[in-house]
């Protein structure tokens, strides 16, 4: 079983799926809101590796959200790295990236993105303190599903293992929901997997976790998927080649996201 993990996939990862939850951040953790109420106004931040990939968001006072179209005069900060190790090194709390900003943006690196990005870091990775408050808990588990459900089309497209098992997947989209109330949608199109908004059409398959306890359990590596499925507390319907093949992946995205 290949569990080499690939550094090119790692800041993917890291830089669409980890950082990339910020927007969900900001509409479950309260604590998130105080921080971005410090703003100003509005600032565009873009994480870039040199010479790789880029990412960038809009944080404002009413949230943090992609970012879309033209931000001419916005206010602007850049943390930049100098290859996708050097991101997964700062990702993992042993570096730090070089900032690019005038005075607000720098203003706007300290007292905000940095407060917040280290509030990110301990939803995902919470304490056991933390985890006896119920809300915190579950907002734990809603961010843990945001990640990984990113992680896993990252996974799935680039990784050389999960590439294998999205050349077994046939075209359709599946659902990875939790009970009634939360839900994501993953298209596969040519072996190539997408997340797309989640539509009244039926999908080929649907991945349900009973509840969030399950979901966040399963994904922390403290239930296994497959007593979960034996037990009923993970529902799978449709086409199963679909959702084998999605939990292979995820199974993968667990060798990432445990780095």
């Amino acid at each position: 079983m290949l569990t080499e993990i690939d550094d090119r996939v790692l800041a993917a990862v890291n830089l669409h799926a980890v950082l990339g939850a910020l927007p969900k951040l900001s509409e479950v953790a309260p604590d998130a809101s105080g921080l971005l109420a410090r703003m100003p106004q509005p600032v565009l931040l873009t994480a870039r590796i040199v010479g790789g990939e880029a990412m960038s968001l809009v944080f404002a006072r009413d949230g943090i959200r992609p970012a879309d179209g033209d931000h001419g005069g916005m206010t602007r900060a850049t943390l930049l790295f100098r290859s996708p190790a050097h991101l997964n090194a700062v990702l993992d709390g042993k570096g730090s990236p070089i900032p690019i900003a005038g005075p607000a943006g720098l203003r706007f690196l300290t007292q905000v993105f940095t407060p917040v990005s280290d509030l990110l870091g301990r939803y995902l990775r919470p304490t056991d303190a933390d985890l006896t408050d119920p809300e915190f808990t579950d907002a734990h588990r809603v961010l843990l599903l945001e990640v990984a459900v990113g992680a896993i089309t990252i996974v799935a497209n680039r990784d050389r293992s999960g590439r294998f098992s999205a050349e077994q997947m046939s075209d359709g989209d599946l659902d990875i929901a939790v009970g009634d109330a939360l839900r994501h949608r993953l298209r596969v199109r040519e072996h190539t997997l997408s997340r797309v908004p989640v539509t009244d059409a039926a999908p080929r398959a649907i991945f349900r976790f009973a509840d969030l306890q399950t979901a966040g359990d399963v994904l922390a590596g403290r239930e296994s998927a497959l007593a979960c499925v034996g037990d009923g507390r993970i529902a799978i319907r449709g086409y199963i080649p679909l959702v084998d093949n999605t939990s292979r992946i995820l199974d993968r995205v667990g060798h990432y996201l445990g780095k």
